[in-house]
């Protein structure tokens, strides 16, 4: 359940420091994402340097340390935050989450982040007791921090009683536990298009477009962790098969309306990311076409649309298309969700700075059939994929109440 998941490891000041090393070569062991960011009291009893060569990624220890120019080291970790760890967490952090209050690197990601956040509390017996701590864990709670209950035993400071960090694998498996009990596309059946198609000439020639498949991909391996049976039907592209995902390879348009119409019947959701080709040579030949003086005129035939009639055939399929324009993109994008009978669309403005499509990062609009027009502005593929996915979520849930 871990495995991929971005995560990022608070670590605050307390001798049970030395645990949260163990917790992040665990994560790391089950193919976790991994970043830490410490408190300051926290590099006084582990170095910054044992991190990072747990988790392989730079450690966060300043909140005015930016080390890429061209982010908000915060706001950036706190975004590409799938889940967030404090291990250990003290009497103080747990108060300053309370409070709202952010004047270090951890409390200023935590106010910023809208991942799911497990707290591991590791205090004195008396501490953990205290009625102000109670009050703040209670508050917590309400807003919807998770706790992971400190065990009983000999403390450091000499007592015995409850305050002990739990232990790393038992943090591990209650997050995994809780997370399987929280799947939303957990039971669905989810079908997505991607990449571009190969319209073949000739033996050496073919006609086809600037699609990566990235997008698709990144929708695919994201519906995937959320529990669905994702079918993912792409052209030919050079990206690996997200875990998991049942992978179909096609080459032309006609490959693909082939199998994105076998397996809609029983899809909840489709998602049709691929740029498919809306033309083909209506005469191809078995051998190269020989170069010859003058132009060369090449006679084209419409492919079959298959959004149109994906639209065409759908019952209870929530069925998303994307339109990838170059002018008047929403007027554009409208007119292609309502022509189609689609659910929703996604538009994106491929000359617009940071889109399009061969690059890792895009801007899109997600336009539904109700009119809601929600802006996903520049971010990776893989954050886009986990935003529209939400939205999706969302407005099915909206529909079954």
């Amino acid at each position: 359940m871990v495995k991929r998941m971005n995560i990022v490891l608070g670590v605050t000041g307390g001798i049970a420091a030395y645990k949260a090393c163990a917790l992040t070569s665990k994560l790391i062991q089950q193919d976790a994402n991994v970043k830490v960011v410490m408190t300051r009291s926290a590099t006084e009893f582990v170095s910054p340097l044992t991190f990072q060569a747990l988790s392989r990624n730079p450690v966060y220890t300043d909140t005015f340390d930016e080390k890429d120019p061209e982010k908000i080291a915060h706001i950036d970790l706190a975004d590409w935050a799938d889940l967030f760890i404090l291990a250990p967490t003290t009497a103080n952090m747990i108060g300053k989450i309370a409070g709202g209050i952010a004047n270090d690197m951890l409390s200023t990601v935590l106010l910023a982040t809208e991942a799911p956040v497990y707290i591991a509390p590791a205090m004195n017996v008396h501490m953990y007791a205290h009625p102000a701590v109670v009050e703040n864990m209670k508050k917590l709670e309400a807003w919807g921090y998770k706790f992971i209950e400190p065990g009983s035993g000999y403390l450091a400071c000499g007592y015995v009683g409850k305050g002990r960090l739990e232990e790393p694998e038992t943090i591990i498996e209650v997050i995994k536990n809780d997370l399987l009990s929280d799947l939303p596309l957990a039971g669905k059946k989810v079908l997505i298009s991607a990449g571009p198609t190969k319209e073949r000439i000739d033996p050496v020639r073919f006609l086809t477009n600037h699609s990566s498949g990235k997008m698709g991909f990144a929708l695919a391996e994201e519906a995937e962790r959320l529990g669905a049976d994702v079918t993912l039907v792409t052209g030919l592209v050079s990206l690996p098969t997200p875990t998991n995902v049942k992978r179909i390879d096609i080459t032309t348009a006609e490959e693909m309306y082939q199998q994105m119409i076998a397996h809609f019947e029983n899809q909840d959701i489709v998602i049709k990311s691929a740029a498919v080709a809306d033309y083909r040579p209506i005469t191809t030949y078995d051998e190269k076409m020989k170069k010859q003086s003058g132009n060369l005129v090449i006679e084209f035939e419409r492919t079959k649309d298959i959004l149109k009639e994906l639209g065409n055939i759908k019952t209870t399929q929530y069925l998303v298309g994307f339109a990838a324009e170059t002018n008047d993109v929403i007027n554009y994008g409208q007119k292609k969700l309502q022509d189609k009978n689609l659910d929703a669309i996604v538009i994106n403005d491929i000359q617009a700075e940071g889109a399009g499509f061969a690059g890792d990062t895009n801007v899109v609009t997600f336009l539904n059939r109700l009119g809601v027009q929600k802006e996903i502005g520049l971010t990776t593929k893989t954050n886009i994929a986990k935003q529209l996915l939400k939205i999706v979520i969302a407005e099915l849930e909206d529909e079954s109440k």
